[in-house]
């Protein structure tokens, strides 16, 4: 399938998103905060504007012709960053980044004090291949629905520390549950990650431009499975925890 979609990864974003941005970090009363990220080997295309780091693949294909060059992570994940970000008033997080250069699961941990938290202040992965293969048996992807036009998730903010300290919980959780190989604590690491979403940034779930009721398809998939959360704000597609086939969804193979 690379002959048709590239060969620069994709990554998946569980629990945790949104701590790698400044704004949240900053006022995080923890040291760090934590969130994961899982790269995956391209075997499919995903659709842009749906949390999978598209963007960042597309500025990684077109320096790097196409395929990540061998060197160090750390330096790769900056040159990256720099190249997508430059001249833009608002940058990305560098979580997209990291997620497609570094193999295996990763957790990001994200400090105000450190780089004024553009970028991890520690990365800690996991290359096992029963780790790698766990996941692929207990995550199903289930498309909803692309960000709209017009979409801005940042027009409301609650920026409660306790509520901030929560999401980056949220990460450090995710990451243990996978290690674990914990599907019941990996569901209720998404479950907090998306109920921190919602109270800190509401228009990542409920917003004008929206014409899919989130709120309502997510909770279906978190009654009857472990956990859900979306790939991104605004929708996209839905991490749902089980080692059941899910009506829908589809399976995805990690990047090691």
């Amino acid at each position: 399938m690379t002959d048709a979609v590239g060969k620069i990864p994709y990554r998946m974003a569980f629990a945790g998103g949104w701590i790698d941005q400044p704004f949240v970090s900053a006022v995080n009363p923890e040291p760090s905060g934590s969130m994961v990220v899982v790269s995956l080997i391209p075997e499919c295309r995903f659709m842009d504007r749906c949390g999978m780091a598209t963007s960042s693949r597309k500025v990684a294909a077109n320096i790097w012709n196409g395929t990540i060059p061998e060197g160090d992570y750390g330096e790769l994940v900056r040159e990256l960053y720099n190249e997508e970000n430059k001249n833009l008033p608002e940058p990305s997080g560098s979580q997209d980044m990291v997620g497609l250069i570094y193999p295996g699961v990763s957790r990001l941990d994200f400090s105000i004090d450190h780089e004024s938290g553009y970028f991890p202040v520690h990365v800690e992965s996991n290359t096992d291949p029963e780790v790698a293969a766990w996941i692929e048996r207990n995550i199903s992807m289930v498309p909803v629905a692309q960000r709209p036009a017009g979409y801005n998730p940042l027009e409301i903010k609650n920026l409660d520390p306790e509520l901030v300290r929560s999401l980056g919980q949220s990460g450090r959780d995710c990451f243990d549950a996978i290690v674990k190989m914990d599907s019941k604590a990996l569901g209720a690491s998404m479950n907090s990650c998306m109920d921190s979403w919602e109270k800190i940034l509401p228009g990542t779930v409920i917003h004008h431009t929206l014409t899919v009721d989130l709120k309502e398809v997510m909770r279906h998939y978190q009654e009857r499975y472990d956990g859900a959360m979306y790939s991104g704000c605004g929708g996209g597609y839905l991490y749902v925890v089980s080692e059941k086939d899910v009506p829908g969804g589809f399976r995805v193979k990690v990047r090691l």
